[in-house]
């Protein structure tokens, strides 16, 4: 089965959670992007809290994750939307590190602590929603929950984590994100905060084969489970070569034909999926008199 994310209730509504298995979806934005190991570790659970992220939302909204810490892989940007599609990219995929003190990718130290987190949403409003908090610690789980806390002042615990094989390859990934909604009580509280420290790591639970729902029931045991939604998750860009003439096009004329005179056509690649795109001069000419 691919990858998919369940949105659920639990303790008699107090609790929304979400959980994600996201191997595939951030494989695949990894050999995209050709990152080392720390550098695919951080887009990795930025891709994967979005992704759920996404998941909040409702028709065609949309939502974009900035990431801007100030560390050396430069800021990673991701995209989701409510049908499980997402997309992710960062500057500088090229950063690695030994590992850090408690034998993980430091990831920390590749993303930053100086900048800030930022979350758009676009629910088809004049206005967008925009939420920004100063990093908190750039392992990025921590960072989303100091977002949800102090932007959207909703108590939420989140876990990402990606396993990276020796050849660079996706070994698992996967995520959770649970929210106190109003009225639930310390008690309940107190049973899932037990139940998250007592639990391994996201993606060592998933590498052990763990689906989602299985996560769920270990992170909210001692609660009735209501199973809401299950959406399959898959990295999908939105760029096109109809989009990229659009934007050929509103370059204006002078610039068209100074790619027409001097370069003798054009080509553009997709941040997020490194798609190329060539024109000719002919195609070049054909967008000019369009525009």
């Amino acid at each position: 089965m691919g990858d998919y994310l369940i949105r659920s209730t639990a303790f008699d509504g107090k609790v929304r959670a979400y959980a994600i298995e996201s191997t595939d979806t951030v494989g695949e934005a990894t050999r995209r992007q050709d990152t080392y190991a720390t550098a695919s570790a951080a887009l990795g659970r930025t891709l994967t809290v979005s992704a759920m992220m996404g998941a909040m939302l409702k028709g065609e909204d949309q939502i974009t994750v900035k990431v801007e810490g100030g560390g050396p892989i430069g800021g990673i940007i991701a995209d989701a939307n409510a049908h499980g599609d997402v997309r992710a990219y960062l500057t500088n995929p090229h950063v690695d590190f030994d590992l850090n003190n408690n034998g993980k990718l430091d990831v920390a130290r590749a993303v930053g602590t100086s900048g800030t987190l930022s979350v758009v949403k676009d629910v088809g409003l004049k206005d967008y929603f925009t939420g920004e908090v100063p990093m908190a610690t750039g392992e990025i789980s921590e960072d989303f929950t100091y977002y949800f806390a102090n932007s959207e002042q909703v108590p939420s615990a989140v876990g990402a984590g990606v396993l990276v094989n020796p050849d660079l390859s996706i070994k698992a990934a996967g995520g959770f994100i649970i929210q106190m909604m109003p009225g639930a009580d310390d008690e309940t509280i107190s049973k899932i905060e037990e139940n998250i420290n007592s639990l391994p790591s996201i993606s060592t639970l998933i590498d052990q084969g763990h689906t989602p729902e299985q996560i769920l029931e270990k992170l909210l045991h001692g609660g009735e489970i209501k199973i809401l939604s299950n959406t399959p998750v898959q990295f999908k860009c939105r760029c096109s070569r109809e989009r990229l003439e659009n934007a050929l096009k509103g370059l204006g004329d002078d610039e068209l034909q100074k790619m027409i005179d001097e370069d003798h056509g054009a080509e553009a690649t997709c941040h997020f999926c490194n798609e190329q795109y060539h024109f000719t001069e002919d195609e070049l000419r054909a967008l000019l008199a369009e525009a």
